[in-house]
């Protein structure tokens, strides 16, 4: 199925271009949400229109969320888990947990589909990219620790040990808790 994108859809392109999706995907995902119509003859003609609208809405979306990007980009969270003797956590780290520690600190609400990540399941640091738009996409740096003991040495001095380690596997706000400010 051929479909024109009325809006930036992630993983497949901008505003304005012709792709061939899968049907169901079409048809389910892309036509329902109004993120893309059919590719007709009378589409085609609008797509100068298409773009310069999409390119207006992104400049917008840009320029209002180049603060946050500024803000978020850098971040270091800190994580205290269980972990076994190999370094593997018994829970795991994830987005949602990312994105209420996000929170905490920048005040301001980011989804955790908005995450790109894997869940954590060992101890170490990460690098995580949030998505605010297609073109703003800020890196945080996410260091897990052994709950109990005091963060390495390779790890930044202003980064304490949570004076009250909670474990990851109890709830996802018990994790942002042990955020480091």
């Amino acid at each position: 199925m051929k479909v024109l994108l009325i809006k930036d859809v992630y993983k497949l392109g901008r505003a304005g271009d012709i792709k061939k999706v899968a049907d169901g995907y079409g048809r389910n995902f892309l036509l329902p949400q109004k993120m893309a119509v059919l590719a007709t003859p009378g589409a085609l003609k609008q797509i100068e229109k298409i773009r310069s609208q999409a390119e207006v809405r992104r400049t917008e979306q840009n320029s209002e969320l180049k603060d946050l990007s500024n803000q978020i980009n850098g971040l270091t969270l800190v994580f205290a888990a269980k972990a076994g003797e190999t370094g593997k956590l018994y829970g795991s780290i994830t987005t949602q947990d990312i994105a209420n520690a996000i929170q905490e600190k920048s005040r301001f609400e980011v989804k955790k589909q908005q995450i790109d990540m894997q869940p954590i399941r060992n101890l170490g640091e990460y690098t995580v990219h949030v998505r605010l738009t297609m073109d703003l996409v800020p890196e945080v740096k996410v260091i897990v620790h052994r709950e109990g003991e005091a963060l390495e040495e390779g790890a930044p001095a202003a980064a304490p040990a949570p004076a009250q380690p909670q474990p990851v596997s109890e709830e996802p706000a018990s994790a942002a808790e042990a955020a480091e400010a």
